[in-house]
């Protein structure tokens, strides 16, 4: 194992709120195999190593252990140790993760093409979902996501207008798309003035790698639709084509916070479930 490895494990480990020290701990293992600081194949750590490096006992060690093989990143061979997969499994919607980064995988990248940064007024079905009261205004971004030049998905994004005021919420600017002021960092990411141009990132994303920002838990609904005439000529399809529907719901604080629509399109390609005893 690499200086850089152990380095990286011998990081101080410290768990979210609530959150057991063996997910923690699987959590660092899991993020050194992704990023291949612990390469395909190679030998982990014994369990006593692996305790001295993150400072648990070997009892919280042999559970991440127990979860990373669960979820097909180790493997064990008796009598001789475990080792990372040889090919790992990609990661699907059973995590947080933004949707183009999801439908992209590890070998593709999914441009995002912003078509709107805006505020609107929180319909019946946005407003529970992001806290707010139905006609609040709140954050609407929407964008297409491409992949090898051909539109798969159209996103929408809803957080509270507040959103990216510091510190916390202040209230909601007025309807109209107005700019709001110098301090708030939301809107100065949002860019309305390249609303139509390919950006790197989504609000998600943009929202994750916030200081401060704590994400979660959340959910993911999947359900089945057709395009629809607007959508059906974003993503070149029919609008009786079928989309899967992809409902992404994220809590900060114990509140519900973010709400994504994302509408795939077949040619897409397959989402991995994962799924454990």
């Amino acid at each position: 194992m690499t200086d850089t490895a152990v380095q990286f494990l011998s990081r101080p480990l410290t768990a979210q709120q609530g959150q057991p020290l063996r997910v923690a701990a699987y959590s660092r293992i899991a993020e050194a195999i992704r990023t291949k600081l612990l390469p395909p194949g190679s030998l982990l750590p014994t369990e006593t190593e692996l305790g001295v490096m993150m400072d648990v006992s070997r009892t919280v060690i042999r559970e991440a252990l127990m979860l990373l093989e669960e979820d097909g990143l180790t493997r064990a061979r008796r009598g001789v140790g475990r080792f990372v997969a040889d090919s790992l499994p990609r990661i699907g919607i059973e995590k947080i993760r933004p949707f183009d980064q999801l439908l992209g995988g590890s070998e593709m990248d999914v441009q995002v093409k912003r078509t709107l940064a805006d505020f609107q007024p929180a319909s019946e079905f946005v407003a529970p979902g992001i806290g707010v009261e139905p006609n609040e205004d709140c954050w609407l971004w929407e964008s297409v996501l491409i992949r090898n030049g051909e539109a798969i998905g159209h996103l929408q994004e809803n957080v509270p207008a507040g959103t990216g005021r510091e510190p916390g919420f202040a209230s909601a600017p007025a309807s109209g798309g107005k700019t709001a002021d110098d301090g708030d960092w939301l809107a100065a990411a949002a860019d309305p003035a390249g609303r139509t141009s390919l950006a790197p990132k989504t609000l998600l994303e943009i929202l994750a790698e916030r200081p401060g920002m704590t994400l979660g838990p959340g959910e993911c609904q999947i359900s089945l639709s057709t395009a629809g005439p607007s959508r059906a000529k974003l993503l070149d399809l029919r609008p009786s084509d079928p989309v899967l529907v992809l409902t992404q719901y994220v809590r900060r604080s114990g509140r519900p916070f973010y709400l994504a629509k994302c509408l795939v399109a077949a040619k897409a390609g397959h989402l991995s479930v994962m799924q454990s005893s």
